[in-house]
């Protein structure tokens, strides 16, 4: 077992509708690393950044109905992290992105957590319950991949982010 934080330091967030393909840097998402790996969602954490506009956000952490194809590497400002540095490498390790190269991930109405709040300061902090995490299971659609992005109404705004999740 491998637990890590996906963590992003800022990212502007938009408005977008179930099953439409999301803007690369607008979203948090992970794919599970092959057929038939099993990750729990540990915690998700969200902060507001701006300092002086007014910005509901409504994010939701949901699994995708369409996944990502070719996610782009992690840049600056974002990391996946093991908690333990005594962590052992994973032959096939959940792949945590921002952006693609091909095919963006479109969110399922298939809702795992609302994070709404506002971003001018405003926090979300969601820790579940042991042995009643969200799990995702394998690489594909509707079960293998998850985002955290914006909803319908959302008004775009910066926000930091993490996701801790643990591979079984």
């Amino acid at each position: 077992m491998a637990t890590r934080t996906f963590a992003v330091a800022s990212f502007t967030t938009e408005a977008v509708a179930d099953g439409v393909g999301m803007a690369n840097s607008k979203y948090m998402g992970l794919k599970g690393g092959s057929a038939t790996q099993r990750t729990k969602i540990m915690s998700v954490y969200v902060a507001g950044l701006e300092s002086s506009t007014s910005s509901p956000q409504k994010l939701l952490l949901a699994f995708d109905s369409t996944v990502v194809v070719n996610p782009t590497a992690l840049t600056t400002g974002e990391s996946d992290t093991e908690d333990d540095p005594a962590t052992a490498a994973l032959g096939a390790p959940v792949i945590s992105f921002t952006a693609q190269g091909t095919t963006a991930p479109a969110r399922a109405k298939k809702y795992i957590q609302s994070c709404a709040f506002n971003a001018i300061g405003g926090i979300t902090n969601i820790r579940f319950p042991y042995g009643q995490e969200p799990c995702i299971v394998g690489a594909s659609a509707n079960a293998g991949e998850v985002s955290l992005s914006g909803f319908t109404g959302t008004t775009p705004a910066v926000i930091s982010a993490s996701i801790k999740f643990e591979t079984l």
